[in-house]
């Protein structure tokens, strides 16, 4: 058949396949599994898939990873992605890296302000196992950014590389929030809030901060920033004490960073990748990367609106809502390893 042909025969397998989903999704009795495999091969699996970066002449595999944009938890699965860093695709990556007996060593290139706590330290401790568990050497590029949680999850790595207009630093902890009390009091509207104790409303942005709230607060922040420190003091193998007095909040650009013991040379993501294999005898390794696992029908406004009808991708509201829900509001902030937090 001519080419004319095999769009025309394209278009309309599409259509059947748009039409008999459509219709299958609207029976109660739709077999899931069959609809499931359907799925599968229009959007793909949503498992990271090996890509190879560059080729070697050995098995031996050198795995690029790649953390860029704030270390937040959106809930969306790699499939669904609204692009910049995605939590569940990176930890899947993770996973597939400790089970890949041929990867023999990890450039993870870092371009982030940080982000949430939890998510931050997820990684740093999936990072930690792979290190000791698979004795696989991590070397890290820091590019236009790695601040806070960016530094956080590179502190343990073997080699930290930095442009020397890397920003850096930032170690320390932020819970944003505002207080209303002032303004309310001015317009005439007082906090009614009923409460089993007095701490019960703490942050509350409706009435003034007490002595007491202030205490607990900090104390609470304090608590994470003791974990970040110790972080970076045994990644650095640095003393705490030196580290407190580096961890001030402050930022650096690469080369204060080398100075202050926080990177080990100056280098862009080539130069660490070229470091790696030399000291670590990969010259013959093959780069990797990942995908998200998706087919190029999932980035089509077909399949897209294919995967709306079915109700299986996160409306706009439901990415919003977890967004939200991961760094917190002025009503109920949370503490984050983020640079520029307010």
């Amino acid at each position: 058949m001519n080419k004319r042909r095999w769009i025309a025969v394209g278009i309309a397998v599409v259509l059947v396949i748009f039409s008999a989903l459509s219709s299958t999704i609207n029976k109660k009795e739709a077999n899931k599994e069959e609809l499931s495999q359907v799925n599968e091969l229009l959007y793909g699996t949503g498992e990271p898939q090996e890509k190879v970066e560059e080729a070697g002449s050995s098995k031996d595999k050198i795995a690029k990873l790649v953390v860029e944009g704030a270390i937040i938890n959106d809930g969306t699965s790699g499939l669904f992605s609204t692009g910049g860093y995605n939590h569940a695709s990176f930890m899947q990556q993770l996973t597939k890296i400790k089970n890949d007996s041929d990867v023999k060593g990890i450039l993870l290139e870092v371009n982030s302000p940080g982000g949430a706590v939890y998510e931050t330290a997820e990684i740093t401790r999936a990072l930690k196992e792979i290190q000791e568990d698979r004795k696989i050497p991590i070397y890290t590029s820091m590019e236009s950014q790695a601040a806070s949680g960016g530094y956080y999850i590179s502190a343990n790595s073997d080699r930290i590389f930095a442009a020397e207009d890397t920003m850096t630093g930032s170690i320390g902890v932020i819970m944003s929030s505002m207080n209303y009390s002032g303004l309310m009091e001015k317009l005439g509207i007082t906090d009614a809030t009923i409460k089993s104790g007095a701490l019960k409303d703490i942050g509350s942005t409706s009435r003034p901060q007490t002595k007491e709230d202030k205490e607990v607060l900090q104390a609470f922040v304090d608590s994470m920033y003791g974990r970040f420190v110790k972080v970076v003091a045994t990644g650095r193998g640095m003393d705490e004490k030196k580290v407190r007095e580096l961890a001030d909040g402050r930022i650096y650009d690469g080369a204060q960073a080398v100075e202050n013991g926080l990177v080990d040379a100056i280098g862009y993501p080539d130069e660490a990748l070229a470091a790696l294999r030399k000291d670590r005898k990969l010259e013959d390794a093959k780069v990797i990367s990942y995908t998200d696992g998706s087919t190029n029908f999932m980035n089509t406004w077909l399949g897209s609106s294919l995967a709306d009808l079915q109700g299986i991708k996160p409306s706009q509201e439901e990415v919003i809502a977890n967004i939200v829900e991961s760094i917190g509001t002025p009503q109920a902030p949370k503490a984050m390893y983020l640079y520029g937090g307010e």
